[in-house]
C-alpha cells in the first residue's frame, strides 16, 4: 500500500509542525515524495506526529536531494489511543514485522518486547520495529505512533509492575470462559496485554504472572493460535470491551 490517504501522500514527521513552518524532510521521505511519487513544487502532502497533530502542507521546493515543505492548516489534533501497553515475546523477522504493524493498527500505545524462557528470537531490531509502526500509522490514518521500548526480561518487568495497570495475559490454561465476560469484570484504567512465545510461558513465569494482584488470565478459545494471530485477536477483544471500540467510551 502507498503511504497516502486518497490522492494526498501522508507521512510521519518528527519535526515541529505549525502554521507557516518551513522544514526540510529527511532523505528517505524526500526520496519517497520526489522520486517514487514524482511530487514536485506545489504538491500537497499531509504530515503528522503525536505532538502537533496532522497538517496540510505544500512542497515549496523539490529536487533530487530534498523536499522543502511549508505547513498550512492543521487538519486534526493529536489523538493518542487508549492507555494500552502491548508486551510480547519477540518473533522472527517477517512475523515480528506483522505483529508490530497490527498492534499499531489495533491501537497499542506502547510496544514492549519481553524476553521469556522460550523466546525464539534472540535479537530485536528496534529501528525496524519502529519503521513498521510508522508505516502502519501512515496507512491507517492514525495521528499517533506507539512508543517502542527496549527489550527487557519478563522477570524484571514483573518485579517492577505498577499497581494501577491491569495485566491481561493470554493463557492456554485459563479454561473456556467467555473472554468478553472476563474483560467486562475489569475496572477501567491503564491496561497491558501480554502475549507469550510460541512455546508458551514456563511454569515459573506463569506463577510469577499470577502472583500479581492485577493479573487476569484470558482464554482465546479452543484453538492454539500462532503468536502473530493471537496479537490481533486479543487486541480486538480488549478494544471492543475496554478501549475505543466500546460505544460507551
Amino acid at each position: 500500500m502507498a503511504r497516502s490517504q486518497g490522492r494526498v501522500p501522508r507521512l510521519y514527521c518528527e519535526q515541529t509542525l505549525g502554521a507557516g513552518s518551513e522544514l526540510t524532510l529527511p532523505r528517505d521521505a524526500s526520496h519517497y515524495l520526489v522520486t517514487v511519487l514524482r511530487s514536485g513544487d506545489g504538491a500537497v502532502v499531509r504530515l503528522f506526529n503525536a505532538i502537533d497533530g496532522e497538517w496540510q502542507c505544500v512542497i515549496s521546493r523539490a529536487n533530487r536531494k530534498a523536499a522543502h515543505i511549508t505547513c498550512g492548516e492543521r487538519l486534526r489534533k493529536a489523538t493518542p489511543p487508549p492507555d494500552i501497553d502491548y508486551l510480547f515475546a519477540p518473533l522472527k523477522s517477517a512475523r515480528l514485522d506483522y505483529l508490530a504493524q497490527k498492534a499499531t493498527e489495533m491501537g497499542a500505545r506502547q510496544l514492549r518486547p519481553v524476553i521469556t524462557r522460550h523466546t525464539v528470537a534472540d535479537k530485536v531490531n528496534l529501528d525496524r520495529m519502529r519503521a513498521n509502526a510508522i508505516e502502519a500509522a501512515e496507512q491507517c490514518n492514525m495521528v499517533y505512533v506507539p512508543d517502542v521500548a527496549e527489550p527487557e526480561k519478563l522477570a524484571d518487568v514483573l518485579a517492577d509492575w505498577p499497581d494501577d495497570r491491569t495485566l491481561i495475559f493470554c493463557d492456554e490454561r485459563a479454561g473456556r470462559a467467555n473472554p468478553i465476560d472476563t474483560l467486562k469484570q475489569l475496572k477501567t484504567g491503564p491496561i497491558a496485554v501480554l502475549l507469550g512465545p510460541e512455546g508458551g510461558f514456563s511454569e515459573e513465569e506463569r506463577d510469577m504472572i499470577l502472583a500479581l494482584p492485577n493479573a487476569v488470565a484470558l482464554s482465546l478459545g479452543p484453538r492454539i493460535m500462532r503468536a502473530d494471530t493471537a496479537a490481533v485477536a486479543v487486541m480486538a477483544l480488549v478494544q471492543s470491551v475496554l478501549g475505543d471500540w466500546c460505544s460507551d467510551k
